[in-house]
């Protein structure tokens, strides 16, 4: 029973990711709201605990750093619907999970698991515990950063672009706005960068890296267009 055990242990949170993953996507793009948020919700409190659980198992292990990882990431998701549902309940939905990014999101994600289990089988040498607890530290910070712009924000902080100027929309410049302009995509860039860093990732460190910058790039160019037709310069 030890060795099956023993032998399960890598394979049962793959399987959750192969099957919960593609699951929840369609979920979020095609069911009803309530049936949908009770799916994400418990795949991520599932994905959460067994994360934790299998890290503790691991532990001695290089796979320790990637239930690091998925632990992060399912306490991000989950932190976005949460957070929503506190600062911005008028536009909670399924899609707040943000689960259903994007299919370049699901590829992006899917590139940093294989190179991870490749490196970790051919190159062990290149997962390092302590570098992976800097981008834990990294995360961290990222979430924080980003938690706080949607609480500071309240319901100008949407997950898509604000096509028009609503009644309430104000332009927000104190709290965490005072040292970040958007620190909301600040706190994403900072998470993402920091996902590779716990796989101990270099490949997929430079790719998400330069990704993410020009999707922000783009995206806060958009952003700033707006801002200024709502706003006016300032």
């Amino acid at each position: 029973m030890a060795v099956l055990s023993s032998s399960l242990g890598p394979i049962f949170p793959l399987l959750l990711f192969a099957v919960c993953i593609p699951a929840s996507y369609y979920c979020g793009r095609y069911l009803s709201q309530k049936p949908v948020c009770a799916a994400q919700a418990t795949f991520l409190g599932l994905l959460c605990g067994t994360s934790a659980a299998l890290f503790v198992y691991w532990r001695s292990s290089s796979l320790a750093l990637f239930f690091c990882y998925s632990f992060v990431f399912s306490v991000f998701h989950f932190s976005e619907y949460f957070f929503t549902a506190i600062s911005n309940r008028r536009s909670l939905q399924p899609d707040s999970f943000l689960l259903n990014h994007s299919t370049a999101y699901w590829v992006a994600a899917c590139a940093s698991w294989a190179e991870f289990f490749a490196e970790a089988y051919f190159a062990p040498f290149l997962k390092v515990k302590s570098i992976s607890m800097l981008g834990l530290a990294c995360c961290i910070c990222g979430e924080v950063t980003r938690k706080l712009a949607m609480l500071h924000a309240g319901n100008g902080f949407t997950h898509r672009l604000a096509l028009s100027k609503r009644p309430d929309h104000r332009l927000v410049t104190t709290g965490i706005y005072a040292v970040f302009r958007h620190p909301g995509y600040t706190g994403w860039f900072l998470w993402s960068i920091g996902t590779q860093v716990i796989l101990c990732n270099p490949i997929c460190l430079f790719a998400y890296a330069y990704v993410s910058w020009h999707f922000f790039n783009e995206r806060i160019y958009d952003e700033e267009r707006d801002l200024i037709n709502f706003f006016g310069e300032c």
